[in-house]
């Protein structure tokens, strides 16, 4: 009996603290149907136009419900703060203490501190007050779970190549992963030097008949020269015999000299290549 009769009482108070409470001056931070992870600021306005604290612990409580929603609580709103409501008031909360929500620290607001703020004061002091609203919570979990599935579609349709790019690295670094270690096999490491003697051999055997090549073109060159001028020297000599037959003797031994120089290196050149061969 006792009991029914103390829930008759907080019940009359409720309502007649509801009815004290003038509608036309509440306003809600953000806009109306603008909460931020369901939760919203309640506030009351003086005839100025001016905020001002109205409600104690259990009038914040029963303006929620008039409301259609629940007083929000400190977890609540920690994760409305963590999606960025900021506000420069304190509101009551379900756990019966006053938060403010800061992202940047101001001297005029929340004591200069920054995450959320709380105010450990009577349940008679009078406060704004932090209302949660389930559904609109929902609604907004779900836009932003379609729009990240939608920002990750869009980011694989545009950058397909980059993706298959990466596949291929991929692939690459698991086929060079699993390739044996140099210190397991050292019959590889042999093998895969060899090709590399080989080269320089062949580097080397190239410059040699560069070289023979370049001396055998300049003795034939030497020879075409110095024969052309004898020729000419025999002509300017024609009237006398025994100068000319001197001269044609001097042309035929140059050019013998020339010609097995000229076949020397050219012997030299075959002897090197069935060398290279060899090798």
């Amino acid at each position: 009996m006792i009991w029914l009769c103390i829930a008759s009482l907080l019940s009359i108070s409720l309502v007649t603290s509801d009815q004290n409470i003038d509608r036309s001056r509440i306003r809600v931070f953000p806009a109306a149907n603008k909460s931020i992870a369901g939760v919203f600021l309640v506030s009351s306005f003086n005839k100025l136009n001016q905020p001002q604290y109205t409600f104690n612990a259990s009038e914040a409580r029963s303006l929620c419900s008039s409301l259609g929603v629940n007083i929000a609580s400190k977890a609540q709103v920690q994760e409305a703060l963590t999606r960025g409501l900021e506000t420069c008031r304190f509101g009551w909360i379900d756990e019966h203490f006053a938060v403010i929500p800061r992202i940047k620290a101001l001297s005029s607001c929340g004591k200069n501190q920054t995450g959320l703020v709380p105010w450990r004061a009577s349940v008679t002091q009078k406060f704004d007050v932090f209302c949660f609203n389930e559904s609109d919570a929902v609604t907004q979990l779900e836009d932003a779970t379609t729009d990240l599935t939608r920002r990750d579609y869009s980011s694989q349709t545009q950058f397909p190549t980059k993706t298959a790019s990466t596949t291929r690295t991929t692939h690459s670094t698991s086929s060079s992963s699993s390739r044996p270690s140099s210190s397991s096999t050292p019959k590889t490491i042999d093998s895969e030097a060899q090709p590399a003697r080989f080269v320089g051999s062949a580097e080397s055997s190239a410059e040699v008949k560069a070289i023979l090549i370049t001396s055998t073109c300049a003795l034939l060159l030497i020879a075409i020269i110095t024969g052309a001028y004898i020729k000419m020297r025999c002509r300017a000599l024609s009237s006398d015999t025994k100068q000319q037959q001197e001269c044609i003797q001097t042309e035929e031994w140059t050019s013998v000299k020339n010609i097995k120089e000229t076949n020397e290196v050219a012997q030299e050149d075959e002897r090197m290549e069935v060398d290279d061969n060899a090798s």
